[in-house]
């Protein structure tokens, strides 16, 4: 069946500061997967250095608009705003786009057992996320992850309607607003062996995690103390052959200093 978008009227949004007491949602977490993955992308980003300090990059963090003279907010599981007014402040509750800065680039939810609306087009109170992002922060990329299936969904923001992407040979995804790809990789990250979701660069290079680049570094280092160790081993070697030679010459009454000169 062909799930068709509802015809109702345009809503009346406006970018208005949350009020200070607001009751922001405090729902637990639906699986206990998503704080690590989220943290895992924020994670590589920072090890590559591409995160800058007006950027604002959140996970379960409420993103706010009125519409139709409402408070809604939605706290997506992984967000990317390029530029931010104040990137200094340290108390934010939430963010308000055009308000507070750039709109939201890039949001992601992960999929949970439950159905939580990550594909809703409900175009009323409470309102489906799909529909919340495309129709009223019109978020121009929108990835949906099941971790579960190890299944990855991105969606381009394309005449003001979500149109899904299709993945590259690689089975990765292109995420204009960062320049990167987006795939999944199966393998360990502090203990937890699962499919993670992972960056790589447009020559698809990888980003590693800052304990892939601190783990590369010791082993690099190790290399080098073991180059170290080899080059001591051949100079007492040498050092050694020499002693052994010149003992010899002075055996046979030659002094191997005159040879020397």
């Amino acid at each position: 069946m062909v799930q068709t978008q509802p015809q109702l009227s345009q809503p009346a949004i406006a970018w208005e500061p949350l009020p200070a007491d607001y009751p922001l949602p405090d729902d637990p977490v639906e699986n206990i997967k998503q704080p690590p993955l989220a943290a895992a992308l924020t994670d590589a980003l920072g090890a590559a250095q591409r995160i800058q300090p007006e950027m604002l990059i959140g996970s379960n963090f409420g993103l706010t608009a009125k519409v139709n003279q409402k408070v809604v907010v939605k706290a997506p599981d992984w967000f990317y705003v390029p530029r931010v007014h104040s990137p200094e402040q340290e108390d934010r509750r939430s963010y308000t786009q055009h308000l507070e800065g750039d709109r939201v680039a890039v949001a992601m939810e992960f999929l949970s057992a439950e159905d939580n609306g990550e594909l809703s087009i409900r175009a009323t109170p409470p309102y489906g996320k799909l529909y919340f992002y495309e129709r009223i922060l019109q978020v121009p990329t929108y990835v949906i992850y099941d971790p579960a299936e190890a299944l990855l969904e991105v969606r381009y923001l394309e005449n003001q309607r979500y149109a899904l992407q299709s993945p590259n040979a690689a089975n990765q995804f292109w995420i204009p607003e960062l320049e990167l790809f987006l795939g999944v990789w199966r393998g360990e990250r502090l203990t937890r062996t699962i499919s993670w979701l992972r960056w790589w660069d447009a020559e698809g290079n990888l980003l590693l995690w800052s304990s892939e680049q601190a783990e590369q570094e010791r082993q690099r280092a190790e290399q080098e103390r073991q180059r170290a160790e080899q080059e001591r081993q051949r100079a007492e070697q040498e050092r050694q052959r020499a002693d052994r030679l010149a003992e010899l010459l002075r055996s046979q009454g030659i002094d191997p200093d005159r040879i020397s000169e």
